[in-house]
């Protein structure tokens, strides 16, 4: 097997003569014609192109490629073309391949796109997801609407099953997380609040943050990277396989059937959660501040119970509730509107978790907002 050898030359009468040589095949060495090409393109381009193919050998479509390319610059830039010097089968394949023209548009093009041009794109995404939000949300309204005057289909025990799901099964990983937040609050708070020698405040930052804020917030995330992203891709599994379809043609309404239930259960179940949360980060701190702190037991219980106060408690807890819905919200409608391929089950349930916080963060800014003008 022979190298493939690429040459060009500038004949009398601004011709241009290309001279192929050696085997081109596949998997072997071709030359560049960026040469040619960048030539063709001139202001000085020749008016008249040849071959020479005497010393060519083997060849297959590793040829071609690089011909089609050649003669599509040259027609391009109106260069005449004379294809007689180059074998038989290769002219029939050129002509085979420009006997039908390119559809417009069938090309892939990529255009780089500007700051602006992509922020103006990322905006409009966002409003369009938030227009399909808003739209989901209405519906699953006139969903909560027929569950109330008892003409939805579904099933309790579905309800029940979803209430396990995102109370039980969620004990563990929150009662990690909340029992070390509580801790964390109660070492940063020991070590500040000693230096003024108010250390036994301590048990009002821990309790007051836990029960008002902490546990709320935290239980909610926790249940957005695991049960909002469930519900996503629960649902969105079931419109890959045309469930969701299926139980249209059997005339149930998928949002009172897969959705109303899962809001349900969460709704129902983060008040429960958040409780437990604000336990577990308040025992978390009160096992620090009893280890670092010169305090009983009964005077760190009676700080924290004086400096939890009612008003705490229930905002908190309807934080929580907000919270849930929200979770919920996001995980369903992601599901729903899901695609029909693997691929995009995984990017709902991504867009699930991502929307759940961003909506977590957001309503937790505007709660508290309310919470301060009310005076709560």
């Amino acid at each position: 097997m022979s190298t493939a050898t690429f040459r060009y030359d500038i004949l009398a009468g601004n011709s241009l003569a290309i001279e192929l040589g050696g085997d081109w095949l596949l998997g072997t060495a071709i030359p560049s014609t960026d040469a040619v090409l960048d030539r063709l393109g001139q202001t000085s381009r020749p008016e008249r192109l040849t071959f020479v193919s005497d010393r060519l050998g083997d060849w297959d479509t590793g040829l071609i490629t690089p011909l089609l390319g050649i003669l599509r610059a040259a027609d391009a830039n109106g260069v005449k073309v004379d294809e007689s010097g180059l074998p038989d089968g290769a002219r029939r394949l050129l002509a085979l391949a420009f006997a039908v023209k390119e559809r417009e548009g069938a090309r892939r093009s990529f255009k780089r796109k500007g700051v602006v041009e992509q922020i103006g794109d990322a905006t409009l995404a966002m409003l369009e997801d938030l227009k399909k939000l808003l739209t989901f949300t209405g519906d699953l309204v006139l969903s909560f609407g027929r569950f109330a005057c008892g003409k939805a289909t579904y099933l309790r025990s579905d309800v029940l099953q979803y209430c396990q799901e995102a109370s039980t099964g969620a004990l563990g990983i929150v009662s990690l997380i909340s029992f070390l937040i509580g801790m964390i609050f109660a070492f940063v708070g020991v070590m500040q609040l000693n230096m003024f020698g108010a250390g036994i405040y301590t048990a009002n930052l821990v309790a007051v943050a836990m029960v008002r804020e902490m546990a709320a917030i935290m239980t909610a995330i926790v249940m957005a990277g695991r049960t909002g992203a469930a519900y996503a891709a629960q649902i969105g599994t079931m419109k890959v396989n045309e469930e969701v379809d299926a139980l249209t043609t059997l005339g149930m309404n998928p949002v009172d059937f897969l959705v109303t239930p899962r809001v349900i259960a969460l709704v129902l179940m983060m008040p429960l959660l958040t409780m437990y949360s604000s336990l577990l980060g308040i025992l978390g701190g009160t096992l620090v501040g009893l280890a670092m702190l010169d305090v009983t037991l009964v005077q760190y219980v009676q700080q924290t119970i004086d400096a939890v106060r009612l008003n705490s408690l229930f905002g908190g807890l309807f934080k929580s509730v907000v919270y849930g819905s929200l979770v919920a919200l996001a995980g369903c409608q992601q599901g729903m509107a899901c695609g029909n391929s693997a691929m995009a089950v995984g990017q709902s349930t991504t867009k699930a978790v991502v929307m759940g916080i961003v909506l977590i963060v957001v309503s937790a800014a505007i709660l508290t907002v309310i919470y301060i003008n009310m005076g709560i």
